[in-house]
């Protein structure tokens, strides 16, 4: 079991910046794969980054290259993610998931994963 509580949300005006927390506790957390995803209203969850805590390549989706950037640390087993250069089409819940697996391309789909957190809402104003 893992359990995944996010923090760090709130309301930010468009060019501004928050960084995310993901606090994640169980005993085989570091075997997974971490990923925020994020829902606005009347839309689907969407992918947005994800890390493996052993390393390697960090993927993001296109509308967030360059401004987001995901991390780890793992003594903490915190997941973050650094959002700058806020835009107002970024308001949404962020959600914090774990998947047992990593392959490309699926830890795009939200299915792909087996743990999420409650979320946290993030507000971008113009």
């Amino acid at each position: 079991q893992v359990q995944l509580v996010e923090s760090g949300g709130g309301l930010v005006q468009a060019g501004g910046s928050l960084r995310l927390s993901c606090a994640a506790s169980g005993r085989t957390v570091s075997s997974y794969a971490m990923g925020w995803f994020r829902q606005a209203p009347g839309k689907e969850r969407e992918f947005v980054a994800v890390l493996r805590w052993s390393g390697g390549s960090t993927p993001y989706a296109d509308s967030v290259k360059g401004r987001f950037t995901i991390s780890r640390d793992n003594a903490k087993n915190t997941v973050y993610l650094q959002m700058n250069r806020l835009k107002p089409e970024d308001t949404a819940v962020y959600y914090c998931a774990a998947s047992r697996s990593y392959s490309s391309p699926y830890y795009i789909y939200p299915s792909n994963y087996d743990y999420w957190g409650q979320g946290t809402q993030v507000t971008v104003s113009s």
